[in-house]
This record gives C-alpha cells, structure tokens and sequence, in this order.
C-alpha cells in the first residue's frame, strides 16, 4: 500500500491510496517529494535543506563540516558529532607544521569534549625509510614530520561497536616523494562526539594547508 497527501488548494489534505509502493506529497497536484525503496527524491524546483536527524538514523547521508584553513592553530576541534554516527572521514589538503612533532587525530566524548589522551593501539609508518611509531596518544598518522612537509589525502575513523572505533588511512606529501599509513583503534568510555587534529608536543602550530571532515551513520 502507498499513499499520496496532496494539499490541494480547493479541498484542503486530501489523502489517497494506491499499490505503487511509494509515499507522496503532492502541493495541488503536484508532486514535490518521493518516498520509495530507492529513496527520497524531489521533483521540480522544490528543495530539501537543513535536515536534521535526531535518535537512530539509518545511514544514507553524508555530511560535511566546516574546512579550515590552516594558519597558527596548535589544534583543531570538530564538535557536535551526532550520537548515529559510525564512519568520519578526516580530509587533509598540503597541511604543514612549524616544526618536527608528529601529527595526531584524538576522540573526545561529552558535551564539553574531553579528549582521550591514551590507549591508542596501532601503528603509523613511512613508505621512504620504512620508519615505525607505535600509538599511544592519538591516531597518530605522520612520523618524521619536518615543517616543509605537505600532506595530502584521507584518513578513516569508524565504529566497531561498545565505543571503539578503529582507524586507517594514508596521508602523502606533495612537495617530495614520500607519505605515511596508519592504523590503529581505541576504545572510548562513552559516545563520540568530538574528534581533534593535533601533534604530540601540543605545541608546534598548523601553519600551512586546510582540513575538513565528513561523517557518516
């Protein structure tokens, strides 16, 4: 059974039911939004903006947060993670140090993010020197960072299950041959809701290149 709503403008909501599988909204005759098994699609110039899911959410939408440019920052914080989420991308754009302190992703959980700091298992490695740093800290996904080092591509966070999440992904620089892959998990003691990109001194600054995340259910 399917049903079609069309608000029509001479007998008000008028509902009827039909066998073709699908829900419809129609405004006067016109069909505006499609609900089928192929999913929701819209007809015409009409439009669907700031959607909001809340509870459990199927999957199905990607959403992207706010790039950053990078200039003197020693962190950068994404916030507000939604509870469904289970994979988020980590998107780097020849992001640059000032200095020689490897670079970390750390999880948070709580309103007021607090970020895990430790129990970080996994490794990250270069493909140049086959060089190797056990985790700890964070997510680390650099070794042998240096400030004229350029790095490029994705790294991958995503939900096992009971709050541990695991990691892979590559970053690779543009200004020389060489990158670096990692991968590791952690487990957290509640939800995610925040991730953050530092380095391990904490202190060396993002001063060149931009950042973005996607996040997924």
């Amino acid at each position: 059974m399917s049903v079609t709503l069309n608000a029509s403008t001479s007998s008000g909501l008028v509902q009827t039911a039909d066998t073709s599988g699908t829900i419809e909204l129609q405004s006067n005759g016109t069909t505006r939004l499609t609900v089928a098994s192929g999913g929701i699609t819209t007809t015409g110039t009409s439009s669907i903006s700031n959607l909001t899911a809340t509870g459990t959410f199927g999957g199905g939408v990607i959403t992207s947060g706010t790039a950053v440019t990078l200039t003197t920052q020693t962190s950068v914080d994404y916030t507000s993670i939604p509870s469904w989420v289970k994979k988020i991308t980590v998107m780097f754009s020849g992001v640059s140090s000032s200095g020689t302190s490897n670079m970390l992703i750390q999880l948070g959980t709580g309103s007021t993010p607090t970020y895990t700091t430790s129990g970080y298992l996994g490794q990250c490695s270069t493909d140049t020197a086959v060089t190797r740093a056990n985790m700890s800290a964070g997510f680390q996904v650099t070794i042998g960072t240096a400030a004229a080092h350029l790095y490029n591509g994705n790294i991958y966070i995503n939900l096992l299950g009971s709050n541990i999440w695991c990691e892979n992904g590559m970053i690779y620089r543009s200004e020389a041959i060489g990158g670096c892959t990692s991968a590791g998990s952690v487990p957290l003691a509640a939800a995610l809701t925040a991730i953050r990109l530092t380095t391990v001194n904490g202190t060396d600054t993002f001063d060149a290149g931009s950042i973005n995340i996607l996040y997924e259910g």
